[in-house]
């Protein structure tokens, strides 16, 4: 398989693995992917370790590294550098009410308090304060990718990290989207239709790769409920020249997917979940449970924009996730964990992909020559 994207990165195959667990970008890229770590629940200081770890292990393959530095999002005109004072000026903008029904909420599923100390992370690197200490640290490292979602990424961060030789890659739900991205200086599009698990926007995919591949004169990647040979070469006749997965990845075996989710992602239908922005505050594909309802309720007091909503849910989805209240119990995920119903270590899952690519190819190969 040669595409510019496996000419770019010196890959095998033009698979790109969107993951948090160190473990399986590692592996995906031993087996001739790209592991891409996604950085967003890390601190500076831990994601330095697991990029380090990375890097004693992905034997002197590429890798990247996803951040995340939206566009738009509450506190981006207070004018604050300094991450903990950003924290508490935030804290001061979610309304007593909002508090009020997560309360209410956790009581009536019986969810316990947290025991002990656990401060646990009520801002992730949702704002420019938060997200460019993980660029700094990504690019100290032999990366060969950086990603950004939610937006183009800030033109500074583009040239620091070409200055770096790292190619950039963004996300886009719309043709408009898309030609922003490029506009900024990035080198490859992700072209991510609603099917993805995590923020997403409302076009399909199957419709949106092709606007994306017209609209843009940089190697576009498929993304959104994919995670088959079938739907890579679908991808590829659409314009596309690789593939950007992420569900697939939850159950395999390498994975930390916390044992609760990863039952329900194995045993989950195509139709078991739902846009909700009850998480962070922008609509995000979810496991639909009471969580993601109660949040549709009349009785919903609304979600807050990011990142207030995770600064409000975030101690909630600790105490959930530490009791017995799995109908409350949710986690991103993409329409495609309806064909995931197995535990396959990740080089299982490559072959199997690329196998089934191949005979996707031969078969439409044999259908032109008839």
């Amino acid at each position: 398989m040669r595409t510019r994207l496996t000419d770019m990165f010196g890959i095998e195959f033009p698979i790109f693995a969107f993951s948090h667990c160190r473990d399986v970008v590692a592996a995906v890229s031993r087996a001739g992917g790209m592991g891409v770590l996604g950085a967003l629940y890390f601190t500076p200081e831990e994601l330095e370790m697991e990029l380090k770890w990375i890097d004693d292990h992905v034997d002197g393959r590429p890798y990247g590294v996803d951040v995340v530095m939206p566009a738009s999002y509450a506190g981006a005109d207070l004018g604050v550098d300094s991450p903990a004072e950003l924290v508490a000026r935030l804290r001061g903008m979610i309304p007593d009410g909002h508090r009020a029904f997560v309360e209410d909420l956790l009581a009536r599923h019986d969810v316990p308090p947290l025991t002990g100390s656990d401060p646990g992370k009520v801002l992730l690197g949702w704002t420019d304060a938060t997200a460019r200490p993980q660029v700094e640290v990504a690019l100290k490292h032999p990366i060969a990718l950086l990603a950004n979602a939610l937006g183009p990424p800030p033109a500074d961060v583009v040239e620091l990290a070409h200055e770096k030789g790292v190619k950039v890659a963004a996300l886009a739900s719309t043709p408009r989207h898309a030609a922003k991205q490029v506009e900024v200086g990035v080198d490859v599009v992700v072209a991510q239709g609603t099917e993805a698990g995590g923020h997403t926007g409302e076009i399909s995919t199957m419709v949106l790769i092709p606007q994306v591949v017209d609209a843009v004169d940089v190697p576009v990647l498929a993304a959104g409920g994919i995670g088959s040979g079938r739907q890579m070469a679908a991808g590829m006749a659409l314009g596309a020249e690789g593939v950007w997965t992420g569900s697939i990845w939850l159950t395999v075996e390498e994975a930390d997917t916390p044992e609760l989710a990863k039952r329900r992602i194995l045993e989950a239908t195509s139709a078991d979940t739902v846009r909700s922005r009850s998480w962070t505050g922008k609509p995000a594909r979810l496991l639909k449970n009471a969580w993601t309802d109660a949040w549709e309720s009349a009785e919903s007091p609304g979600t807050l924009p990011m990142p207030l909503q995770f600064m409000l849910v975030s101690e909630a989805l600790r105490r959930i996730g530490r009791s017995d209240a799995a109908e409350l119990a949710t986690f991103p995920a993409g329409q495609i964990i309806g064909t995931t119903n197995q535990v396959k270590p990740v080089r299982q899952v490559m072959f199997e992909m690329v196998e089934e690519y191949v005979e996707a190819m031969d078969r439409l190969t044999r259908m032109t020559e008839a």
